[in-house]
């Protein structure tokens, strides 16, 4: 739920990623930064020439073509291969996934593609218990095939009909294949904890505290109230992520990317994020979307009142994440505008119209559904 990656509209463009992402060189950017010491973050001995003993050390002869991708929460690189197509490289964040975590996210991926949904699953890359997933140098890493593309159009009809067709076939597989490693989605992982880590580590300014107390506190007695964790809803194994910025469109289809936060919960976590724009729009949106879905999977329309209550977790979970990660030297530069006292009171100021907007009416599909 955390990867700050943006879409481009160019199709086989050597300078987007396995997401349509900007890259840039990583031999520039190690140019540009202090030598890399443990002391600071695991990842700064993350070097170029780790990168490509890794992706050697599985068979493959590199180019030394290296170009760093923009994902913050791994790390992320295109890789030339001699005499063949470039790769992406994931490397994982230390201690933030378990090896059985990873192979689940692999597994279910990879039983999404061979029922021709449009997934990027890894590539085998190694023998052994974990063909998908290698070490090198306490790295561990997995690669991807190359796959570009372009942001779907979410004001085209039939492109968020497709979306739910698609979804709605992800659910079908998730819902006969329950994980027994990935997280589930809680209120209280994603919200209670959220607001007791920025509380406990002196995130919200003294002046604010208060404020974000009383507001967070108001927050999550609502989505408490929405019940998400009720027997209403069928929990199912999902994407998790699933935005507009993790969707490719190629091939006149979408094709979805990024499984790492692959988790446990209610289908309409991987269908609130792609509705945008006023009540209105977010109708038309929404019956689009779930007329491909059920042709494919059926909708518990009761789970309507979640929209606002994912919402909110999200954002909830949002500010926590990024603080988290203040340590890692890469979020400090990559996002200067947090834990500065005007973002906290325009947070504060969010959590406010999210109160509100759990107060409005839901949304509704017609009578047909």
């Amino acid at each position: 739920m955390n990867n700050d990656d943006h879409i481009t509209d160019h199709d086989d463009d050597e300078s987007d990623d396995n997401r349509g992402n900007r890259i840039e060189s990583l031999e520039d950017a190690a140019a540009e930064t202090a030598p890399p010491s443990v002391e600071d973050h695991p990842y700064q001995l993350l070097t170029p020439d780790v990168v490509i003993d890794a992706v050697e050390s599985t068979g493959r002869l590199s180019d030394a073509r290296i170009l760093a991708l923009n994902s913050y929460e791994n790390r992320v690189y295109q890789v030339g291969i001699d005499e063949g197509e470039p790769v992406i490289v994931k490397f994982y964040r230390p201690d933030r996934w378990t090896v059985a975590q990873i192979i689940e996210e692999h597994v279910f991926t990879q039983k999404l593609y061979d029922l021709d949904i449009p997934v990027v699953p890894p590539l085998v890359i190694q023998e052994g218990e974990t063909p998908t997933l290698a070490k090198f140098n306490d790295f561990y890493f997995s690669i991807y095939p190359r796959q570009g593309g372009r942001a779907p159009e979410l004001d085209n009809l039939d492109h968020l009909y497709q979306l739910g067709q698609f979804i709605g076939r992800i659910h079908a597989v998730g819902a006969s294949y329950p994980f027994r490693h990935r997280i589930d989605l809680r209120v209280k992982a994603f919200g209670h904890d959220s607001v007791a880590y920025l509380l406990d580590n002196g995130f919200i300014p003294k002046d604010l505290r208060a404020a974000y107390e009383s507001i967070s506190k108001e927050l999550l007695i609502a989505i408490e109230k929405a019940n998400p964790e009720s027997d209403d809803f069928t929990a199912i194994s999902l994407h998790g992520d699933c935005h507009p910025g993790n969707v490719l469109w190629r091939d006149d289809r979408p094709h979805f990317v990024d499984f790492d936060d692959a988790m446990t919960g209610p289908a309409i976590q991987d269908l609130w994020m792609l509705l945008s724009g006023d009540t209105s729009n977010k109708q038309r949106q929404l019956s689009e979307i779930i007329e491909g879905y059920e042709a494919f999977y059926p909708f518990n329309t009761a789970e309507l009142r979640l929209i606002e209550p994912m919402r909110a977790l999200r954002v909830l979970n949002y500010s926590a994440w990024l603080a988290r990660r203040w340590h890692d030297p890469a979020f400090p530069a990559s996002f200067p505008w947090f834990n500065t006292e005007r973002y906290w009171s325009e947070h504060i100021l969010e959590l406010k119209e999210l109160v509100s907007a759990l107060a409005e009416p839901v949304l509704s599909l017609p009578d047909a559904f």
